[in-house]
């Protein structure tokens, strides 16, 4: 039972106090549009009547459709300070998959920029149940309009077990699932993120993850628990970023491996190094030691984390000891590519054999990864019956697949369904791409199992080279072979770009679907 005294969790806390604290530091950054911690505090409240004016009751649904500004930034305080809990839409699925995810969480209110507005309308349309409209920039800027006519409210938080928001998983095997996030899981993970990511009132943290993705893996509230600057980015470039990096003073951004590479590559990055340390936190893949130096080099340190959408984002970290920096440059970057242990939020994380005991911590043993605690979503939406399903004995099946060192340290060797099975052998597709990412010709690879009539499946990498670079199959193969044991190389090399999702995580699925056409495969 609760004290008279106890105040439930919640990260709107977070801008209240630093709408005291840093009340004239800068809070956002959004082209011409620049607001103070104070200003930022204000708009929210104002946000929030609006929404109550528009019929929005607590617990009901307010979806946002836009990219890394304001309009989708202010909102994560916004819509829960009006009672709301706020569904984040991702802006590369198309108006179909738009439409599912917002009848399915029943949303009354819809604000979307002005660049989506075909498919605002689509949604509307499509919408069994009556659905407030309100653009956001562009010519006809409602958004504006309605946060300076509205009159300031805000609707206390009396459960921290309430939900503040719903994000839908990428439903590569069926319809998208609402991921129920709670106040409390918010405000632990973005407390945990912030503690993690060194933030302070000093830092400038750049908007390169999409903030639709676990709400920007919670950094839309860590960020503003720190009083540090949410600097947004309608347009995610390299050459943008860099731009940010020389002249804004970013001090933080978060990405996939594959934004990494972009930044790498980048012709911008011949013009030198960052000016100052930034650092850097990369998850969805695990990241090849190859990229993780190549960032060192342009003085950006890079953090590997580990989580999923059912997890608030982040759930492990690679805690870095001091000891390991007396290592080569290589056995660190080897190192740096562990997905880690759990964050200070998090509970201990386990790799648990197919009866769900812990496998023998030799760095080996496979197993599958299993998850628990403070900052594990509430369930899904509607769906009491998936939710059993991937909590058996109350722990969270991650679906991938690592190992657990004598050091505590898990690592990561494949998502259950991406293991290649070839003539009896299990071979890890993560340990087959990081050996060929060594290849100096190699920008980025993607490894599948394809069928064979012989051995059942054999690997196959779909290679994209870097610019102006060239190689051939043998050369890769050979490569491998070289690298790691001789059975694992791949038996054919595709050279081509790569199917990514809105995130930058390559589409194994779409390769894997494609060969697999007319043939039964194992799902792991």
């Amino acid at each position: 039972m609760a004290e008279p005294w106890d105040t439930p969790l919640s990260p709107i806390s977070f801008l209240e106090r630093s709408a005291v604290a840093f009340a004239d530091r800068p809070a956002i950054v959004d082209g011409d549009h620049r607001f103070t911690y104070a200003e930022m505090w204000e708009r929210a409240q104002r946000l929030a009547g609006a929404l109550i004016s528009h019929g929005v009751r607590p617990g009901d649904r307010v979806a946002v459709l836009a990219p890394n500004t304001r309009v989708l930034l202010e909102p994560h305080n916004g819509v829960p300070m009006a009672g709301g809990v706020l569904v984040a839409l991702n802006q590369r699925l198309s108006s179909n998959e738009l439409s599912y995810i917002v009848n399915h969480a029943e949303a009354r209110v819809l604000i979307y920029d002005y660049a989506w507005e075909e498919e605002a309308a689509v949604i509307a349309a499509q919408a069994p149940h009556e659905i407030a409209l309100v653009q956001a920039d562009g010519p006809d800027d409602q958004y504006e309009a309605m946060i300076a006519d509205a009159t300031p409210a805000r609707v206390p938080v009396t459960n921290e077990r309430d939900l503040i928001s719903l994000n839908y998983t990428s439903g590569t095997t069926g319809q998208p699932k609402g991921v129920m996030y709670q106040h409390r899981g918010a405000y632990l993970n973005a407390l945990s993120n912030a503690f993690h990511a060194g933030l302070d009132t000093n830092s400038v943290f750049l908007w390169t993850l999409p903030m639709f993705h676990c709400n920007g893996w919670t950094f839309t509230w860590a960020t503003t628990a720190a009083g540090a600057t949410h600097l947004c980015m309608r347009e995610l470039t390299p050459a943008e970023i860099w731009k940010a990096i020389r002249t804004e003073g970013v001090t933080h951004f978060n990405g996939a491996p594959t934004v990494l590479t972009m930044i790498a590559h980048d012709e911008a990055a011949k013009d030198g190094p960052a000016p100052h340390r930034i650092e850097a936190a990369t998850g969805g893949a695990p990241p090849s030691p190859t990229i993780l130096a190549e960032m060192a080099e342009l003085n950006i340190n890079v953090t590997h984390l580990y989580g999923l959408t059912e997890t608030y984002g982040p759930l492990t970290i690679c805690q870095w000891q001091p000891q390991w920096n007396e290592l080569p440059l290589g056995d660190q970057a080897r190192i740096r590519a562990r997905q880690g242990v759990g964050m200070v939020a998090s509970d201990t994380v386990r790799i648990v054999d197919e009866k769900g005991d812990d496998v023998p911590a030799d760095g080996e043993t496979m197993g599958q990864v299993a998850a628990r605690g403070n900052n594990l979503m509430g369930g899904y939406y509607k769906d009491p019956e998936a939710t059993a399903d991937a909590m058996p004995g109350g722990w969270f099946r991650t679906g991938d697949v690592g190992v657990m060192h004598p050091d505590g340290y898990i690592e990561l060797k494949d998502r259950s369904k991406d293991v290649i099975i070839s003539g009896g052998e299990n071979i890890s597709s993560i340990e087959v791409e990081q050996a060929i990412v060594r290849h100096p010709s190699v920008l980025e690879v993607a490894v599948i199992g394809e069928p064979d009539e012989k051995w059942g499946e054999v690997p196959v990498a779909y290679v994209t080279l870097k610019p102006g670079q060239e190689a051939t199959d043998d050369d890769i193969i050979e490569h491998v072979k070289n690298t790691i044991a001789r059975f694992k190389a791949p038996k054919r090399v595709v050279f081509t770009d790569l199917p990514k999702t809105s995130t930058g995580k390559i589409q194994k699925f779409v390769l894997r679907d494609k060969a697999w056409a007319g043939h039964d495969r194992h799902i792991g």
